[in-house]
């Protein structure tokens, strides 16, 4: 009972505590053209890996760690500094890195080495902060327009790059935010993780697979910018620009860079059967 009552505080004090850092995710996440709109799913899904292993969490001998005070200085110290300079993004760490701590020194080692991937987990569901996310779209950007622009001056249409414009003949394309990668590489780094972690595979196939999501993010937006800009120059800006067109091309890059991420899952499996 004893016990019961100490979580019921411990819950309460941490809602408390957190909940400007939780308005400031969930902002954040149901933001237009967020990038961190998969943060609402992140919780729901450690949840899910904890209560799968809920028999493994039973057997698991108890005991306190006084190492766990130690992680649970730490994410106190972050909450006061971010407390200070107002600064969520550092909040929001120092929640996970507390309940981290919560388990380790009210439930010791063996249960904490069950659970560290799950609640280590929920960092990918703090937004980073908007001048890193800007910084970080801005390079993206031009990345993706100069090898657009190789690309469109390949097949013999005259293209030049200013910043993220690409002019060519007879259209101007512009290489806006959501065709930086940006986006999908956060996406497929989640969706690496879970595939990692729920497979089989040895350790430097998992790697593989996270490691994954970057190259084909970038890929598939060059490709998407490349026709974008063919399009453009050979049917007229009109078709480009309409919502249909440009939406829908965002749509196919990114179901063809998830096929892309499966099939690659895929192959690393048989690859693991064949030598198991």
């Amino acid at each position: 009972m004893l016990k019961k009552v100490m979580w019921v505080i411990m819950v309460g004090l941490l809602s408390y505590t957190y909940y400007p850092t939780f308005l400031w995710m969930i902002d954040r996440w149901a933001a237009r053209d967020s990038y961190y709109a998969h943060g609402f799913l992140i919780p729901i899904i450690s949840l899910y890996w904890i209560f799968k292993k809920r028999k493994v969490l039973a057997s698991c001998e108890q005991r306190t760690e006084p190492l766990g005070l130690i992680i649970l200085g730490l994410g106190a110290f972050f909450q006061l500094v971010s407390s200070f300079l107002r600064i969520y993004f550092l909040s929001a760490i120092s929640l996970v890195v507390i309940l981290l701590g919560i388990v380790y020194f009210m439930f010791g080692k063996k249960l904490t080495q069950a659970v560290w991937f799950p609640i280590a987990f929920l960092f990918l569901m703090i937004p980073l902060p908007l001048l890193v996310i800007s910084e970080v779209t801005l390079k993206m950007k031009f990345f993706v327009s100069e090898i657009a622009t190789y690309l469109l001056n390949s097949v013999g249409i005259r293209s030049l790059r200013e910043g993220s414009y690409i002019y060519t003949p007879h259209a101007t394309c512009l290489v806006g935010d959501p065709c930086s990668g940006l986006r999908s590489f956060l996406a497929f780094l989640c969706l690496g993780l879970v595939f990692a972690y729920s497979s089989g595979l040895v350790l430097w196939k998992k790697l593989v697979l996270v490691a994954a999501g970057f190259p084909l993010a970038i890929f598939w937006n060059v490709v998407r910018v490349f026709f974008m800009g063919l399009l453009g120059e050979i049917y007229g800006m009109e078709l480009t620009s309409s919502h249909v067109v440009h939406d829908g091309a965002g749509f196919l890059v990114f179901f063809a860079a998830l096929v892309c991420f499966i099939l690659i899952k895929k192959k690393l499996e048989r690859i693991h059967v064949q030598i198991g």
